[in-house]
């Protein structure tokens, strides 16, 4: 891992100095490069476009080539995409002509360095701090819980706070398509999976790793994110016995988030129906945490729901234990608002009482309107 970091340290000295700043930079957390002239950064949320410039196509080939080779992957007319981790943790994409009619089309995501925490969110106004007890309680009871949110609002960031809540003593295995969660805990086994790069390597999908997993003794199966047919693995996993499983999935709301999952799963082998994958989902699933990136550039949690089962009219029963309030502009530009309880009491209140932690009925009462 060293020679490799040191292979890609020197890639940006010599391939990437156009962008090294940015690099460098802690609060810059996206880099997107649209063919050579035309390159943007996401900052504390918003983006902004640079003056910075590639000399010409040829240099940015030229970069994202010697990248590739740094972590052992290739890109070329064949295969004209890239997908990879870099050393320093940074994600990469990149997409080359003609696919991409702008020019070679890069975009490097950062990571924090630091691991946040429930204290953090609550300080950024990210969540109440009922809603983090709450959240570090369903962890604690060993809750099944999928993270939903769209690209780029903090899904992977909020898994990572949930993971650090797990109570000692366990085992936890850890399966990401590419390694982005910071996870410390006594006891945790990291998965990645592998694409198929020619005939002697064969591809590692998550669905694999997912299979493996079981074989493994896990107490607890976090992965990064759902994305496949591997779906169908960790709804089977959550309904045999394996408590306090996470993940997380691309979707605008909670209810979505179910319905996306039931979409996933049915890419699987198995000949399941699609009334007893329907009834596996909401058994498996005991909270949907939807989290949100707002116009003014701030990730919230924007809604914690508990999976009820199906309405009368056959749709998912999300109901939702806290929600956002009305978010109202202020004079600076940034909205204001907070996680508030529904009024609606999770079924496993009584879990709570019985395992005596101090988190009593009143906590999910509805505010009176001022």
């Amino acid at each position: 891992m060293a020679a490799q970091s040191s292979v890609f340290q020197e890639a940006i000295r010599n391939f990437l100095a156009p962008i090294e700043s940015y690099l460098n930079d802690e609060k810059v957390t996206e880099i997107m490069i649209n063919g050579p002239n035309d390159i943007w950064v996401e900052v504390a949320g918003k983006i902004q476009k640079t003056n910075a410039k590639f000399n010409d196509e040829d240099s940015l080939r030229a970069a994202v080539n010697n990248i590739a080779q740094s972590v052992g992957r290739t890109i070329n007319e064949n295969q004209p995409r890239l997908d990879a981790r870099l050393p320093n943790g940074y994600r990469i994409h990149a997409v080359l002509p003609p696919c991409s009619r702008n020019g070679t089309t890069v975009a490097i995501r950062k990571f924090a360095t630091q691991q946040i925490s429930f204290k953090d969110y609550v300080r950024l106004g990210s969540i109440s701090l009922d809603a983090a007890h709450f959240l570090d309680i369903g962890v604690k009871l060993g809750k099944n819980i999928l993270v939903s949110g769209g690209t780029g609002s903090g899904k992977t960031t909020l898994l990572g706070v949930l993971c650090e809540r797990i109570p000692p003593g366990q085992r936890v295995i850890v399966i990401e398509d590419a390694s982005e969660l910071k996870v410390e805990y006594e006891h945790v086994v990291f998965f990645e999976t592998r694409m198929a790069a020619d005939k002697k390597v064969s591809e590692v999908s998550m669905q694999d790793l997912l299979k493996s997993s079981l074989r493994l003794r896990p107490d607890r199966i976090i992965v990064g994110e759902v994305r496949g047919s591997e779906a169908l693995e960790l709804i089977q996993a959550m309904n045999t016995g394996h408590k306090g499983c996470m993940g997380t999935v691309h979707a605008n709301s909670s209810v979505d988030a179910l319905t996306r999952l039931e979409a996933l799963a049915q890419g699987a082998d198995q000949k399941l129906s699609e009334r007893a994958l329907r009834g596996q989902i909401v058994s498996a699933l005991d909270l949907v945490v939807q989290i949100s990136r707002f116009s003014d550039g701030t990730r919230r949690i924007a809604e914690i729901s508990e999976v009820r089962g199906f309405t009368e009219t056959g749709a998912y029963d999300v109901v939702p234990i806290y929600s956002m309030s009305r978010m109202l502009k202020q004079a600076d530009g940034r909205l204001s608002g907070s996680l508030q309880p529904t009024g609606e009491i999770p079924l496993f209140l009584p879990e709570i009482e019985d395992n005596q932690i101090p988190f009593g009925v009143d906590k999910f009462k509805k505010p009176t309107a001022a």
